[in-house]
């Protein structure tokens, strides 16, 4: 059950339900005191926006003061009840008389509250409309009614706890509404806070001072006075991997629980070097407990087997061995096989309950995971291994491979395999508790391993099954299983006994906030927002961005791996903005950037994103998006100059189950 420490944790937590109005030169935050005040502080630091407050004072019916005719509100606004007035035949006089009672009150705490500062002007503005919770909802909505008034393009309300029919109601009247906790019962507002002590006028008044004298955000001028590189230059940290950058890294990791890492490209050895770094750092210093690939997940739970030390694979190698289908280069590589190596060898000195894992989270595996549910089924139970088997035939009537399958559920005619897939995970799962009749952590980790195989068979056929309904759809299909991965796999370490502490890898275009770049605004969402939506601050974005170099990649789907030579980043691009620093490697915390710093990266750019298909000639159409870096990841760790990784395998280059062209990534 949710509860927050204070309302600085609460602003803390509901920020990070905000993140898509981060850099947004209309937005403002407007806080209702005093008890919004300290929540909204922390809101409008997150989202780098100006706050202010919002005075809404009731007006009482006179010998009524309990029943409201109406509100007055900052600006001069005055919203009336027509129908108390109708129904009780107040006289203008009376409401003149109570308003200009509650108008005094409302101008005083304005000036102990702003001072000399002017309210602030509303008109076109995005509104975040902030309080310490919702319980009858009553001031809110007053708050709302008094700036539709001032014509506000756009209001959201924003609580970090309420009753929840209060929630729903409020969403009629604003724009949008976010509340990430509405308990059931809710008795009050208070009852969510472990310190709830109103805080003072003076409080709001420094609070208020402290935020107005902060440069939060971008100038309207844009360009430093030296230039954006400059500005780059001396914010950034240069960048070595030796143990003092790893603890810097980690020191902005800080108390998160879910660090991802991405890469600009499927085949840079620099990348996988410093994602490899960072991540035993993490394990061995940090206490963090697996790692999670953008990696098939029966092909990553065989490597998982031998860094446990539960499988007879003699080495790193052997391990990586069910890594068949291209683009083998992306996880059999030296430097993968070099992390495995060392895993394995780190675990062997821990007691199995400690030992770190290795999972994967992609679901490009359809045929293998079944096989792999199957299997499972014949060692524990034989009659529901027959049934799994008929249920899966149905993929041999429409198609033995993935593409065949698609092409089969497409057209009024098409039929699908959707009622067998979600049958058998159904099955499985009604039976769960006699598989796990046997004690240990090894008969929960293999009945975990099914599960997710017979889970991912399920979204793989919905995949496949949306594959021609256009990039969007099949997308978000794709990384919402890996989110749903990430959080079952952190609900399982949990159940363990073990801290959910994970490492992801993937592709920058899929742990970078999607609503952060053009493709968000196409529809596309990704790893990283779902992330962030559920996690917010417990979680951690890393991008990886280099300028120029070698890369290995193939230049069609199913081909061969290249080494190819990358070109210098466009003009334009974050990765040129980067190069221009001068400074060949550095980690560039983003959390906490403002001035010229934020002004210099806040206007969208062009970011590049090589899969594992890299056209060069075609470099601007197919590797290029535009995209706000600072509300894209949270940091970023840049090396100017880096090299492609060196596959394990010399001739390859086979499609064995293919995602469809151009994504790539």
């Amino acid at each position: 059950m949710t509860r927050y420490h204070d309302r600085t944790a609460a602003g803390r937590a509901l920020a990070g339900e905000l993140t898509a109005y981060r850099l947004q030169r209309d937005v403002l935050i407007l806080a209702l005191p005093r008890g919004g005040v300290p929540v909204a502080a922390e809101v409008a630091r997150a989202l780098r926006a100006p706050l202010d407050v919002f005075l809404v004072r009731k007006l009482g019916v006179p010998d009524h003061p309990e029943l409201a005719l109406g509100a007055i509100a900052t600006g001069g606004v005055r919203v009336l009840n027509d129908d108390i007035v109708r129904d009780l035949r107040l006289r203008p006089e009376q409401i003149e008389r109570v308003t200009r009672e509650e108008s005094r009150e409302l101008h005083r705490r304005e000036q102990r509250y702003r001072g000399d500062r002017p309210a602030p002007e509303v008109a076109g503005h995005t509104l975040i409309l902030v309080d310490d919770g919702l319980a009858t909802g009553a001031t809110m909505r007053a708050a709302i009614a008094a700036l539709r008034r001032q014509s506000p393009q756009r209001i959201v309300v924003a609580v970090p706890v309420g009753a929840a029919e209060i929630c729903l109601a409020l969403r009629e009247e604003a724009d949008d509404l976010v509340c990430p906790f509405t308990p059931d019962p809710f008795l009050a507002v208070g009852a969510w806070y472990d310190n709830f002590g109103p805080p003072g006028d003076a409080e709001v008044a420094a609070t208020l001072a402290a935020h107005a004298d902060a440069d939060l955000r971008p100038p309207d001028s844009g360009r430093a006075a030296d230039g954006p590189a400059a500005v780059i230059r001396s914010a950034a940290y240069p960048y070595n991997g030796d143990t003092r950058d790893l603890e810097r890294i980690c020191a902005w990791v800080g108390d998160a629980r879910l660090v991802l890492i991405g890469e600009a490209t499927h085949g840079t050895r620099e990348f996988y070097e410093q994602r490899a770094a960072i991540t035993r750092h993490l394990i061995s210093e940090h206490g963090f407990s697996a790692v999670a690939v953008e990696a098939d997940w029966p092909d990553a739970y065989r490597v998982n087997r031998f860094v446990q030390g539960r499988d007879g694979d003699a080495n790193a190698t052997a391990a990586l061995g069910d890594f068949q289908r291209f683009p083998l280069w992306m996880w059999r590589n030296t430097t993968v096989r070099v992390f495995v190596h060392w895993l394995h060898e780190y675990n062997a000195a821990l007691p199995m309950s400690a030992r770190a894992g290795f999972y994967g989270l992609d679901l490009y595996s359809l045929h293998a995971s079944m096989r792999a549910v199957v299997a499972y089924l014949e060692k524990l139970d034989p009659r529901a291994a027959a049934t799994a088997r008929a249920n899966y035939a149905c993929f041999d009537h429409l198609g033995a491979d993935p593409d065949s399958y698609a092409w089969a559920t497409t057209g009024p005619h098409g039929r699908s395999c959707e009622d067998e897939v979600v049958a058998q995970l159904v099955q499985l799962r009604q039976q769960q508790a006699e598989y796990l009749s046997r004690d240990g952590l090894l008969a929960q980790d293999e009945y975990f391993h099914a599960e997710q195989n017979a889970r991912l068979a399920r979204n793989a056929e919905r995949y496949y099954r949306t594959l021609f309904s256009g990039r969007v759809a099949s997308w978000n299909v794709r990384d919402t299983h890996m989110a749903e991965t990430l959080e079952e796999l952190a609900r399982h370490l949990e159940g363990q006994g073990r801290a959910p502490k994970i490492v992801v890898w993937a592709h920058n275009s899929h742990l970078g906030d999607a609503r952060a770049t053009d493709l968000g605004d196409q529809g596309e969402l990704n790893l990283g927002q779902l992330v962030r939506q559920v996690h917010g601050d417990d979680a951690r974005l890393l991008g990886l961005t280099t300028y120029a170099g070698t890369v290995t990649a193939a230049s069609d789907w199913g081909g061969a791996h290249l080494r190819k030579q990358v070109r210098p980043a466009l003009e334009g691009s974050y990765e040129a903005l980067f190069h221009e620093t001068g400074v060949p490697r550095f980690f560039l915390p983003l959390l906490d950037i403002r001035g010229e710093t934020l002004a210099a990266l806040a206007p969208r750019r062009l970011e590049r994103a090589i899969g594992v298909i890299y056209r060069p000639e075609t470099e601007r159409l197919s590797h290029y998006f535009e995209a706000c870096l600072p509300n894209q990841f949270d940091a970023v760790l840049h090396l100017d100059r880096t090299h492609a990784i060196v596959p394990l395998d010399v001739n390859e280059g086979s499609a064995v189950e293919a995602e469809t062209f151009p994504t790539g990534v």
